[in-house]
């Protein structure tokens, strides 16, 4: 355990928590699973612990080589649990997550390979992958391997992670996966991923030409805000718009991580506990919105304020969060990680992903209006036990997204950011 596998393990835990919580809830609403009914839920709480444990597990090991293979670990758990409903369209997502996913991933083996015999002759046998023996013989390396190494490691973690160009199974798995399993895609895989490919790039860039591992996570960054913004921009289901919010977010870490000053780092620490939040709340919210409105798995939804007060308002929560709407703690991390780039002497980077953001957050903003306040006048929901699980869930989560904003002013320069270069380096 060091300051950066705290920071990630402790979001993995939140998240797999509160999925666990509600799991129950979404269970009692689901009627069919791609599984026999009888095992249906044991079938589900196996997939979901797995694919928690391996989640957890991916901070902590300090080997490369052990870090693929959790992550591979994932996919396999991840892929059986977004295809649970058994519906074609969900088995459709299963199979591409799978697919896609394995093949990036290959692509990163393919990289680790490269690097462990370039590395086994000053390394040892078993030792050449660890993360302190790849740092300390990466300048062994040969120029054109170390980039070769590094850029097959990061492009496949990339499909992973959902960094467009390569995101394509990122929008069906997020909005075909029950809300539990995709608050853990969301909010605890993707990052998760991230840092094993920032450990990467800690460790490996010193041996590339000076700027091009920072470069690389730029350009996935940019490519990421890019891609993303068109789509907020469209009406959209609810679970599709959180899946296009994820890329963007991912997007924005990348280039926290790019620009690898402290002030940014400081933003990438405040927007992956930000982020995790309000994405979770967003998808958990999902559950009285679907049981009550159907049709939302296909279309926008609209009036929710005029049909469920405590629904509406975690949407609103997660929407306007997500957004980056003060006071949310996303506004702060996200001016931290501009000022970041911007100290770092990456201002024009900082500029078109300012303007990025700045057009994320009014595609956001009319999707939350026309989620809350438009539409016809229909009757209200009953308050049954996914909108009261909702509510509380609202009020844990908001006042969690204060404190946070609250901690904005506290940690550039704390001892938590320091304790995360520490352990990346």
């Amino acid at each position: 355990m060091d300051g950066a596998s705290g920071a990630f393990v402790g979001v993995v835990a939140v998240v797999g928590l509160l999925s666990a919580l509600v799991s129950p809830v979404y269970l009692a609403a689901e009627g069919r699973s791609f599984f026999r009914a009888p095992r249906a839920r044991a079938w589900y709480y196996f997939g979901l612990n797995l694919f928690w444990a391996a989640l957890l597990a991916i901070p902590l090991v300090n080997n490369l080589g052990v870090a693929w293979l959790l992550v591979e670990a994932t996919t396999g758990a991840s892929a059986l649990l977004v295809a649970y409903s058994g519906r074609r369209s969900a088995l459709e997502a299963g199979w591409k997550y799978l697919v896609l996913t394995t093949f990036g991933l290959t692509i990163a083996l393919a990289g680790i390979l490269v690097l462990y015999v370039g590395l086994a002759p000053h390394g040892g046998v078993l030792g050449t992958l660890d993360w302190q023996s790849i740092s300390r013989h990466a300048h062994l390396l040969p120029a054109k391997d170390a980039l070769l190494a590094f850029l097959l490691i990061v492009g496949g973690l990339a499909t992973k992670i959902g960094w467009a160009p390569v995101h394509n199974w990122l929008p069906d798995a997020h909005s075909e996966a029950p809300p539990p399993v995709s608050a853990l895609l969301s909010a605890a895989l993707l990052p998760t991923v991230i840092l094993v490919a920032w450990r990467v790039l800690v460790t490996l860039g010193p041996a590339l030409r000076a700027g091009v591992g920072d470069a690389t996570f730029m350009a996935f960054g940019l490519a990421s805000l890019a891609i993303a913004v068109p789509f907020l921009w469209r009406p959209l289901p609810w679970k599709r718009l959180l899946a296009y919010s994820s890329l963007e977010h991912m997007g924005v870490l990348a280039l926290g991580i790019g620009f690898a000053s402290p002030l940014a780092t400081a933003g990438v620490l405040l927007h992956l506990a930000g982020h995790a939040l309000a994405k979770s709340l967003g998808f958990y919210a999902a559950m009285p919105l679907l049981r009550h409105q159907p049709e939302s798995a296909e279309r926008p939804p609209r009036g929710i304020a005029k049909l469920s007060a405590g629904t509406a308002a975690a949407i609103g929560l997660s929407l306007g969060s997500l957004g980056g709407l003060p006071p949310s703690p996303l506004f702060f991390s996200e001016l931290l990680i501009l000022i970041g780039g911007i100290a770092a002497g990456h201002l024009v980077v900082a500029l078109i992903a300012a303007a990025l953001l700045g057009l994320g957050f009014l595609g956001l903003a009319h999707a939350l209006i026309e989620g809350l306040l438009g539409g016809e006048q229909r009757r209200a929901w009953s308050r049954g036990r996914s909108v009261r699980v909702t509510e509380g869930l609202a009020t844990v989560i908001g006042l969690s997204l204060l404190a946070l904003a609250a901690c904005a002013y506290l940690l550039p320069g704390s001892v938590a950011v320091r304790m995360l270069m520490d352990g990346l380096t």
